[in-house]
C-alpha cells in the first residue's frame, strides 16, 4: 500500500554549466543561485493552514477555556457520506487504493468539513499503514474486516520484518497528504486544525500475529505468554516506527496526534500493563519531548477505568472514553488518578452513542432523542476541557443529516451551559 515518494531533483540543462579549464562562478542571475533562493525561501515560508482560525479543537485539547464545545467524529470521512461513495465510483478505486494517493486522502479528508461544522479534520488513513510498512500484507475484503493473509506464525517469522522503517520513504504518501490536506483547507478556507493519527503497538501487533479483526481473536495473547521476549521485540520496533510516524506527520502541519489502542477488547489488564502500556509510555515521552505543544490525544478502547488512567499517567493529554462509562465517572476516574501523583487532571473526549444516527428509523433516534442524548452526555463530561465525539466510528449506515444535528446541538448545547455559568 505504500508509495515512495523521491527527494531529490534533477537539474534542467540549463542549469548545468558548460565544461570549461577553469572553475566559473555563478552569476547573480544563475539558475543555480536562483533555486538555492528558493529553496531557502520555502524553507522559511510558513506552512499552509499554520494557525486555523477556529482553534476551539486545540485549545480545548490544552485545557484552555473555550465559547462551545468543539466537536468531531471518528470516521467521520467514508462511507456514510454519498459524496465519497460517489467519489470511489467516480475513481474506481477501492479504500486502499484511495489512501496511495494524496489528492484523493485530500479530497476524502475534506469531505466531512465542506458538510458538517466540525471543528477538525482526521487525516484519511488506516490503522494498519505501519503494518503495511514493516512488509505485513493487508487487505480489506469488503463485509470482512481487514484481514492480514500472511500473519506472523512464530518468532521465526521475526526475520520478516525490519529492524527499523524509514517513514519519509515506505509512508512518504501519507506524509505528503498532510501538506496537501492542509493546503486545501486553507483554499477552501475550511479553517479547522487537522489531526494526525496511528494505532498504538499492541493494535498493530494484535493483526500481524492474529490475521483478522474477527478471527484468532486469541492469538495476540496466545503469543505473549508463548514467546514473550520475541512479543516485546515487536512492540519495540513498532514502538519505535510509530513514533517516527507521529513526528513526520506533525513535522508536516497535522496540528494534534491521536494514539488508537483500539484492540483492548483482546488484551487482559495484567498483559496491558506488561506489553502495552510501556509501549504508549515512550509513544507519549518522545512525542511530547520532540513536540511539547502539541496535543496527544490517546484511546484506549474497551480498557475502561485502567486505560484512562493509563493513558493520564503515560503523558496524553486528552484521554478518550467510550461507552464503557459516563463522562462524570470517567471525570471521577482520572482526578483520582492525578490526586494519587499530585498532579492535575487531563481532558476528556468522548462518547456519544453512534447508534442514534442510524437512518433507519426503527433503529436510530429522532431530533428530540438525539437532543436529550447531547444534554445528558454534555451535562456529564462538562462542557470545559472536553472534545465532543463518539463513543466508537461511524460504520456507514447512519443519516447524514441526524449527524449534522449531532454537530449543531452539540454547538447549541455547550454554548447554553457555558453562557450559563459566566
Amino acid at each position: 500500500m505504500s508509495a515512495s515518494l523521491s527527494m531529490s531533483a534533477t537539474l534542467s540543462p540549463a542549469a548545468v554549466a558548460p565544461r570549461v579549464s577553469a572553475p566559473r562562478r555563478a552569476s547573480a542571475r544563475s539558475p543555480l543561485r536562483l533555486r538555492a533562493a528558493q529553496t531557502a525561501e520555502a524553507a522559511t515560508k510558513p506552512s499552509a493552514n499554520a494557525k486555523p482560525a477556529n482553534d476551539t479543537m486545540i485549545r480545548a485539547a490544552k485545557g484552555e477555556k473555550v465559547d462551545r464545545t468543539p466537536v468531531w467524529l471518528f470516521r467521520q470521512a467514508g462511507r456514510h457520506l454519498p459524496e465519497y461513495m460517489a467519489y470511489k465510483e467516480t475513481t474506481g478505486k477501492n479504500f486502499l487504493e484511495l489512501l496511495k494517493d494524496p489528492k484523493d486522502v485530500a479530497e476524502c479528508t475534506l469531505q466531512p468539513a465542506r458538510r458538517y461544522d466540525i471543528d477538525a479534520c482526521i487525516l484519511f488513513s488506516d490503522i494498519l499503514v505501519i503494518a503495511e510498512a514493516m512488509n505485513i500484507d493487508v487487505e480489506m475484503p469488503g463485509g470482512k474486516g481487514i484481514l492480514v493473509p500472511h500473519p506472523l506464525a512464530g518468532p521465526e517469522d521475526l526475520s520478516r520484518l525490519p529492524e527499523t522503517v524509514d517513514v519519509q520513504d515506505k509512508l512518504g504518501h501519507v506524509i505528503e497528504a498532510v501538506k496537501e490536506i492542509n493546503r486545501a483547507i486553507e483554499a477552501e478556507n475550511l479553517g479547522v486544525p487537522l489531526i494526525g493519527f496511528s494505532a498504538a503497538p499492541w493494535t498493530l501487533f494484535y493483526y500481524m500475529v492474529g490475521g483478522s479483526s474477527k478471527k484468532n481473536t486469541d492469538a495476540g495473547k496466545r503469543w505473549m505468554a508463548e514467546h514473550p521476549e520475541a512479543s516485546r521485540e515487536i512492540l519495540d520496533r513498532l514502538t519505535t516506527v510509530v513514533i517516527d510516524y507521529l513526528d513526520a506527520q506533525i513535522n508536516a502541519g497535522v496540528h494534534m496526534v491521536q494514539v488508537f489502542e483500539a484492540m483492548c477488547e483482546h488484551i487482559d489488564e495484567p498483559d496491558f500493563h506488561e506489553f502495552a502500556y510501556p509501549c504508549i509510555e515512550r509513544i507519549a515521552r518522545e512525542i511530547k519531548a520532540r513536540h511539547p505543544d502539541v496535543p496527544l490525544l490517546g484511546f484506549a478502547r474497551d480498557a475502561g477505568a485502567y486505560g484512562l488512567e493509563a493513558l493520564q499517567k503515560a503523558g496524553y493529554d486528552v484521554m478518550t472514553v467510550d461507552r464503557v462509562m459516563a463522562g462524570d465517572e470517567a471525570r471521577a476516574c482520572l482526578a483520582k488518578e492525578a490526586a494519587a501523583r499530585g498532579g492535575e487532571p487531563g481532558q476528556v473526549q468522548g462518547n456519544f452513542n453512534p447508534d442514534l444516527l442510524h437512518k433507519d428509523p426503527e433503529k436510530g433516534g429522532d431530533e428530540a432523542a438525539i437532543e436529550a442524548a447531547v444534554r445528558e452526555m454534555i451535562g456529564a463530561f462538562g462542557p470545559q476541557k472536553y472534545i465532543a465525539n463518539l463513543g466508537s466510528g461511524l460504520m456507514g449506515w447512519e443519516s447524514p443529516e441526524k449527524v449534522a444535528f449531532l454537530v449543531d446541538t452539540i454547538h447549541k448545547v455547550s454554548e447554553e451551559m457555558i453562557a450559563a455559568e459566566k
